[in-house]
């Protein structure tokens, strides 16, 4: 297994780490549809529906709103970015320097589960309801 080096050298904190790392443990996401957007965006598409267990990117269907909720919940977070061509906002996205930063990480440590504690699941459903970075 090859590393993976970094995409960029911005230094986060902690806190932002922690929630990040949190937030992509209890979404529906596999970590090969974070791995995917390393070198390209993926659509909401194909992440919904039975494309995203076809395509190894979640872990259940899960349907086109549900996946664009999760999405965006993930761009609050920093981990995403949609995907910008030349008539604007399309339904794509891509990872942030945060993103890359932690799929870098998990690839390198060999890390594939990303299953959420009890614990995660409750401070990510705060920091959602309450938009607060904890």
């Amino acid at each position: 297994m090859t590393s993976i080096t970094p995409h960029s050298s911005i230094r986060y904190s902690q806190k932002t780490l922690d929630r990040a790392e949190r937030a992509v443990r209890c979404a529906p996401f596999r970590l090969k549809f974070y791995a995917t957007m390393l070198t390209k965006s993926v659509s909401l598409l194909a992440v919904a529906g039975i494309l995203g267990i076809r395509h190894q990117y979640s872990k259940r269907a899960v349907t086109e709103i549900i996946a664009e909720g999760e999405l965006l919940w993930l761009i609050q977070v920093g981990l995403l970015r949609r995907e910008v061509d030349g008539q604007g906002l399309t339904d794509s996205f891509r990872l942030t320097p945060l993103g890359h930063q932690l799929v870098a990480r998990w690839y390198n440590s060999g890390r594939t589960d990303l299953q959420p504690s009890w614990s995660d699941r409750f401070h990510n459903a705060l920091s959602r309801w309450f938009r607060l970075p904890f």
